[in-house]
């Protein structure tokens, strides 16, 4: 497993990877990495919510834990954003708030003081996700917010700058929310090969 996950960084560090619509795809691995974000307001149904984009940081982490030797965080959490910036391969958990214009705030925001917690059931497929237990964010609003997008950090500090950037996603269009809507956020991570 060492072997493979040098490999994977070596693939990433060297740029060949290929960025499609269904993820990436690694040609020399035969190895796809597909992330998607669904949503839904008060109780709908789920939306898939724009193209996801896993950070090089992010395949770092996900490679070094899942392979390599280092420790799992405690948590994974995600995280809204209201900024126009279509998401970067070299955005990092330092840069994350500030390029994304992450959501902070608790009165034009959501009232959770801290990023949901991104609660994945163990899986016996090719993908993970925490639709059983999805993130609820109760919305906190004068007017409306829009969301534009999610990411996914290791990180629970609304705007905090430690930790990783797993995955970010600029959604299609514009969620506008009023005030005291409930946002489930739902996170998939598919491996093909």
């Amino acid at each position: 497993m060492h072997a493979l996950n040098k490999k994977l960084l070596a693939e990433i560090e060297a740029g060949n990877v290929t960025e499609t619509e269904n993820g990436l795809y690694f040609p020399e691995l035969g190895l796809g990495v597909k992330g998607e974000y669904f949503a839904r307001v008060n109780g709908g149904a789920w939306e898939k919510e724009g193209t996801n984009l896993i950070t090089t940081e992010g395949f770092a982490h996900i490679l070094n834990v899942a392979l390599g030797a280092k420790a799992k965080p405690t948590g994974y959490f995600l995280a809204l954003f209201s900024g126009s910036a279509t998401p970067q391969a070299n955005w990092t958990a330092a840069n994350f708030a500030s390029v994304a214009s992450e959501i902070v705030s608790m009165t034009e925001g959501y009232t959770d003081a801290t990023r949901p917690v991104w609660t994945a059931e163990d899986t016996s497929t090719n993908s993970i996700d925490n639709f059983v237990s999805a993130a609820k964010l109760t919305i906190a609003t004068s007017s409306e917010l829009n969301v534009t997008g999610a990411a996914l950090l290791t990180n629970s500090t609304r705007g905090g700058t430690t930790g990783v950037l797993i995955s970010a996603s600029k959604y299609a269009s514009t969620r506008t929310l009023q005030d005291g809507d409930t946002l489930e956020v739902g996170y998939r991570l598919s491996l093909s090969v």
